[in-house]
């Protein structure tokens, strides 16, 4: 993956080089709207051969949360701005820098906490020896998780959590969940899984072009042919 590693550093320098007015916009936007804190988002997250690498993004939530890492549409933790830089991304372009020095690609799996990372098992584990991704397969599956998992919710609730039609069974006194503690079991149990499927298939099949693909259907919002489906 010679190639893709040179286009990463190349295409992320050129990158900077291009949007650091708007990156300077941003931020500055993000201390007016959301007082009382940084503007940028730091944590660390499992990286390459499963080693800690700090992620770089801009700050979407209030200062003061209870650290969940899943959210749902609405979610009070997130200010407006903040809702509004995640619906497009925007909340990543500081992940520029994490690809300039090697940390992230362009393309690979999005990164994750210890937590999520350390359930990998057996041949799942092989994602782990992907650099961790701006965009990625999942990423465009779920690029807008967070309203997806709202969406299900409400169309749950319509149903009065009937789960005949589902590929899956819905966990003992759901009907019962906040949608925090859905949005968490749902993410576990489904989403989790399929991302870890979809980045599989990336390691197998890799193909420069694919990436490329991908990088162009993220910018645009095309869809793409991936694993035998359209994501």
């Amino acid at each position: 993956m010679i190639i893709k590693f040179i286009f990463d550093r190349v295409a992320a320098f050129f990158g900077l080089m291009i949007v650091w007015p708007l990156i300077a916009v941003v931020a500055i936007l993000v201390k007016i709207k959301m007082p009382g804190g940084p503007a940028f988002f730091t944590q660390k997250r499992v990286g390459l051969d499963g080693k800690l690498f700090t992620i770089h993004k801009f700050r979407t939530m209030m200062v003061k949360h209870d650290g969940s890492s899943v959210s749902v549409a609405g979610d009070a933790r997130i200010t407006p701005f903040g809702s509004t830089l995640r619906h497009y991304k925007l909340d990543e372009i500081p992940e520029l820098w994490d690809v300039l020095v090697g940390n992230m690609s362009f393309v690979g799996p999005r990164p994750d906490v210890p937590g999520y990372a350390d359930r990998l098992q057996g041949d799942d584990r092989i994602v782990l020896k992907l650099r961790p991704g701006v965009t990625g397969p999942a990423t465009l599956k779920y690029r807008v998780e967070d309203e997806m998992i709202s969406e299900f919710v409400e169309k749950l609730r319509a149903s009065n959590y009937d789960d005949s039609n589902l590929p899956f069974k819905l966990p003992e006194g759901v009907e019962n969940m906040t949608d925090q503690q859905f949005a968490e079991w749902y993410n576990d149990n489904v989403i989790y899984p399929d991302k870890v499927r979809l980045n599989k298939y990336y390691y197998y099949n890799y193909s420069f072009w694919k990436d490329i693909e991908i990088i162009f259907a993220t910018v645009l919002g095309w869809k793409v042919k991936f694993a035998g489906e359209e994501i």
